[in-house]
């Protein structure tokens, strides 16, 4: 009797059904950050409807995000999890959820930014003994940075002459050039005078870039210190940089260029933050 064994080796596509996608993400130059949320989001919807993609339909993706929405999750984050499954089920595998218009992003909520003023970005900075801990921040206040930037800055990207700072690879996969404070560069020129070009300026104990926790734990201890009653988080110190520009009567369309916003409306959300034209108004009881 004669038997024949199948030895036809499964492929990575077969293994797993989501393999193209992590593929094309990487090719297409998504972020890191991206491609795991991307692949973390599509993963829970098949785990969720216990289907493979060829079975997912409307309805699934429906009830995922019908679950998602009552884990109290943001809009914005709502938002990330759509744009994943979009991208993946119209862009990859050419189903037509997204072009009929089955699916649709929810309502993005309008909230103003949390902007500190300058008198308690001073009372937050007074409170930090710790002078690579109050250079970071500092950093991050005067250039306008995001905390993902901040941590990636080596000292080749610095220029002390002209005091400016580049911003390489950041949101967008986007190099851009921003401003570098005086004040921050005399102290900065000596904190990295040992450095090479290629290293990162502030580097973990262990070696290496910090993490973005560690940062945003710095500036939640400084401001719970501070005695600053406001729910601000690392982000609010480029929320501020942008105001305070602004307030000084720098151009909109040059914050934008600092800030590195794709979008002039991104940036005119600061123009409802800003002090200059309110303190001109005056209430109807004065």
């Amino acid at each position: 009797m004669n038997t024949q064994t199948n030895n036809k080796k499964t492929t990575r596509i077969e293994r797993d059904p989501i393999y193209n996608l992590e593929r094309e993400l990487k090719i297409r130059g998504f972020s890191r950050k991206t491609v795991k949320s991307y692949l973390h989001y599509n993963k829970e919807l098949l785990k969720f409807n216990n289907k493979s993609p060829k079975n997912i339909n409307s309805d699934d993706i429906k009830e995922y995000l019908f679950y998602l929405k009552n884990k109290k999750l943001a809009n914005a984050t709502l938002n990330v999890a759509i744009n994943a499954i979009k991208f993946y089920y119209a862009q990859i595998l050419k189903r037509k959820f997204f072009v009929n218009k089955e699916i649709f992003r929810t309502k993005k909520a309008q909230k103003l930014p949390e902007v500190l003023n300058k008198e308690e970005i001073g009372k937050i900075f007074s409170v930090i003994k710790n002078a690579k801990h109050k250079l970071i921040l500092g950093l991050i206040y005067s250039s306008g940075l995001r905390v993902s930037e901040i941590i990636n800055v080596k000292q080749g990207d610095l220029d002390f002459e002209n005091k400016i700072l580049k911003v390489k690879q950041s949101k967008g996969a986007k190099d851009r050039i921003t401003i570098l404070s005086e004040k921050i560069a005399v102290v900065l020129e000596k904190y990295i005078k040992n450095k090479k070009a290629g290293n990162y300026i502030f580097e973990s104990a262990r070696g290496g870039k910090l993490s973005e926790r560690t940062i945003q734990k710095i500036f939640e201890n400084a401001l719970k210190n501070s005695g600053v009653k406001k729910s601000a988080t690392c982000h609010s110190l480029r929320h501020s940089f942008a105001t305070h520009l602004l307030e000084s009567g720098i151009s909109i369309r040059c914050i934008q260029e600092l800030l590195g916003h794709a979008r002039l409306e991104t940036t005119q959300i600061y123009t409802k933050v800003a002090n200059n034209k309110l303190k001109e108004i005056k209430s109807p009881l004065d």
